[in-house]
């Protein structure tokens, strides 16, 4: 074990782990593993990178096919599973079936089809849409617009 792992460890043991925002024996706002609140913005992108890479990788062993997607389309993919989670981004059954077929028109309109666009985030939806069906591969893409 490095020095770094021993560190690591001591602290953990000693801070103890929590979730949720308390507060210690100061009476300060805290975190996790004694982490001071408020998060400074490097903490913040700090934490959102590492929950992005867990959260991709959950998504590429539950739905494999968003590997194979041009790299613009697995963008907009791992917002919306950012924003839903991987389980809520697997019931977009439709609009995986038509970027299986490279139809990312029609995949486009099964996203503004969905709860996520008309209540929760419509001007989210709307945008990342756009991006889906605007994107400059898909161009030529004129799969269901009739």
């Amino acid at each position: 074990m490095t020095n770094k792992n021993l560190l690591l460890n001591s602290i953990k043991e000693h801070e103890g782990f929590n979730g949720h925002m308390y507060f210690d024996s100061m009476g300060l706002e805290t975190i996790g593993y004694g982490t001071l609140l408020p998060l400074t913005t490097f903490e913040a992108e700090q934490l959102l990178l590492g929950r992005l890479g867990n959260m991709i990788m959950e998504l590429h062993n539950k739905i494999p096919l968003i590997k194979i997607l041009p790299e613009q389309k697995q963008i907009i993919l791992y917002e919306m599973a950012y924003q839903l989670g991987v389980n809520g981004l697997s019931k977009f059954k439709n609009m995986f079936d038509a970027l299986d077929k490279g139809h990312y028109i029609t995949a486009s309109l099964e996203m503004l089809d969905s709860k996520w666009a008309k209540y929760d985030s419509p001007n989210r939806a709307k945008e990342l849409a756009n991006k889906m069906m605007l994107s400059p591969e898909n161009i030529s893409d004129f799969d269901t617009v009739n």
